[in-house]
């Protein structure tokens, strides 16, 4: 596989567009003393004019910036509410921004936090009961609840043992954790703190590791993986992160919002598509940084109109958790309909390679990325050449193996050529994007009524008496 993203950078769209200024001499020639004389004031009014324009412009924009200096600001609006105000229980943004993204999974074991009080702390296991589960799984965006895992507080990442707290809940009902009562606490009574499953993810339960060799790729090795269609054509990769969610590139969609053009085609491992599930579009959202002209935030999902059915042969990713990293050297998988060259044509089948992760450090060096590589990057591949994403891969995933479970670490963004030497793939990094993808998928699942993950009704919400705590159980 010698492929990568359908939103190549060239060497020559880094270098900045130059403006000549125009020459005005034959006519300043051809000017009386008095013609120049007029022309020179009507010239220092426009600039005392434009002055004044641009002295109360930078007045208010500055009286806007300082004014959210240490306070919460509301979307991408000029509202500001206080830091402290942010997961308080109440609603204080016009749009309700301040109660989003207050719950979160982190670490290795997704221990949960919430947040409150500009703080986040880890929820503790005495009190925890399904009900909370399932309130926790309609905040982090998803439609069902699977179960509870009680673990060690010890065996968890030292930083995730600080600022503790206790959730208590008497009534059966879906809330916002954060606005029950909590009680900060300096440690469990119990010993153990609370991690959340909300979706069975990450496994190929169909895969036959002996059906294919080289980089074919195989009916269920990849199976989060989907082709994105816009005019019953291949034009991206995407990965299944949900039933209803497609996450995949920005620059994918950019310029190619509606949503009725796109198709999305999962459980095929070979083009045209012949007996696939294909799936419509109901609303595609990009970061809201995204630029077409940068590199950062290359990130955005689709919401389907229905949900997939789940088989082995389609099966979502997990995402990563927040603070969770891959080392450099870990080798992971790329997968796509990538052209397998550079001027070349999309693959007719998917193909898949290995490539390791590439430090931040490593991909900045001059002779590589020359300090373009962002947090918001990962980088991967191998600095000889020979293997990487190209063209017709762009949005698929970076997939990588921790403990038995495959998770989505990296989104193909761009690079410069196909495998050549020193340019590795380039990557979007999932961690860094959490927040964003959390927030839309939460805004979905707790929205108006009708309007959640489940499609036109509620979200499918398993009840809790057919659901399970469990104690110290690996993941």
């Amino acid at each position: 596989m010698c492929c990568r993203s359908g939103g190549r950078v060239g060497s020559s769209s880094l270098r900045p567009s130059v403006l000549e200024p125009p020459n005005s001499e034959e006519d300043d020639l051809q000017k009386s003393w008095k013609d120049k004389l007029l022309a020179r004031r009507v010239e220092l009014l426009m600039a005392s004019c434009l002055i004044l324009v641009v002295t109360l412009a930078l007045s208010i924009g500055l009286g806007v910036g300082l004014s959210c200096v240490g306070r919460f600001r509301c979307g991408s609006s000029s509202q500001c509410v206080s830091a402290s105000a942010q997961c308080d229980g109440e609603v204080h943004c016009d749009g309700g921004e301040d109660e989003l993204g207050c719950v979160r999974l982190s670490g290795r074991s997704s221990v949960l936090q919430v947040q409150r009080g500009g703080v986040w702390r880890t929820v503790c296991s005495e009190d925890w009961n399904n009900w909370l589960g399932v309130s926790a799984c309609r905040q982090l965006g998803y439609s069902r609840y699977v179960e509870s895992f009680f673990v060690s507080l010890t065996s968890i990442e030292q930083e995730l043992q600080q600022n503790l707290v206790s959730i208590s809940l008497n009534q059966s009902q879906i809330i916002k954790l954060q606005n029950t009562t909590t009680l900060s606490k300096t440690e469990c009574s119990s010993g153990r703190v609370t991690t959340v499953k909300c979706l069975e993810c990450g496994s190929r339960p169909q895969y036959n590791t002996r059906i294919v060799g080289g980089n074919l790729s195989g009916p269920g090795q990849f199976p989060w993986q989907v082709s994105l269609h816009y005019s019953s054509e291949h034009l991206c990769g995407g990965s299944i992160i949900t039933s209803r969610w497609i996450l995949t590139a920005a620059h994918c969609v950019y310029g190619f919002s509606d949503p009725t053009m796109w198709a999305v085609h999962v459980g095929l491992t070979e083009q045209p598509v012949h007996g696939a599930q294909s799936l419509a579009v109901e609303r595609i959202v990009y970061h809201s940084h995204y630029r077409p002209k940068g590199l950062d935030f290359d990130i955005a999902l689709m919401k389907l109109t229905r949900p997939l059915v789940f088989n082995g042969l389609v099966e979502p990713i997990c995402l990563p958790n927040h603070g969770e990293e891959f080392a450099a050297g870990t080798m992971c998988w790329i997968s796509g309909w990538g052209a397998t060259e550079g001027d070349g044509e999309t693959s007719v089948v998917l193909r898949s390679a290995v490539v390791p992760l590439l430090s931040t450090q490593t991909c900045n060096q001059p002779e590589v990325y020359h300090g373009l590589i962002s947090s918001g990057m990962i980088c991967a591949g191998y600095l000889e050449g020979g293997t990487d994403s190209c063209q017709g891969d762009s949005g698929g995933p970076l997939a990588c193996e921790d403990s038995a479970l495959w998770k989505l670490v990296g989104a193909t963004s761009w690079g410069i050529g196909c495998a050549v030497r020193n340019k590795p793939g380039v990557y979007t990094r999932i961690t860094q994007s959490l927040s964003w993808i959390r927030q839309q998928m939460e805004v979905s699942a707790s929205g108006v009524r009708g309007q959640g993950s489940g499609g036109n009704r509620s979200p499918v919400l398993t009840t809790p008496e057919m659901l399970v705590c469990r104690e110290d159980s690996g993941q």
